[in-house]
């Protein structure tokens, strides 16, 4: 008797953990690399998350030059997605003018589609506006 209580406590510890371990996996995050930096002016992406997941973006941003992303992506469907932090990292070279991160988290708050866009602009009056352009559709289950 005791050793069957001792192997239903196992196998729940068990069951508990893959559990936890399939919650984990389940967050997706997105990484724009340098190389879809440099060679793309427009770029998406799609990807699938389930409710409840957050997930990160970020994207290389250098603002010695002038140009950033905004803080702020714009949400097609904010009831299904919301941006809840942005942060830029700054980089790790000590050269001027190297490149950093900006990175955004989002959470997935319902079944749907939303997009995300952003654009990497000279935000002032009379700077170049939409340089690189970044769209990704979100598909949360």
């Amino acid at each position: 008797m005791k050793i069957k209580l001792v192997v239903l406590g196992i196998l729940a510890v068990m069951s508990l953990s893959l559990f936890a371990c399939a919650s984990a996996a389940a967050a997706e995050s997105v990484e724009i690399s340098i190389d879809d930096f440099s060679n793309q002016k427009d770029i998406s992406r799609e990807i699938t998350v389930s409710a409840g997941d957050s997930f990160k973006v970020s994207l290389e941003s250098n603002a010695t030059t002038g140009f950033s992303w905004p803080e702020q992506a714009q949400i097609s469907d904010v009831a299904v997605l919301e941006q809840t932090n942005h942060e830029y990292i700054e980089p790790e070279s000590d050269l001027v003018g190297a490149p950093g991160q900006e990175v955004w988290t989002f959470k997935a708050l319902k079944k749907g589609t939303a997009t995300i866009s952003m654009d990497y602009s000279r935000p002032w009056e009379g700077g170049e506006k939409s340089v690189q352009t970044v769209t990704i559709t979100v598909t949360v289950k």
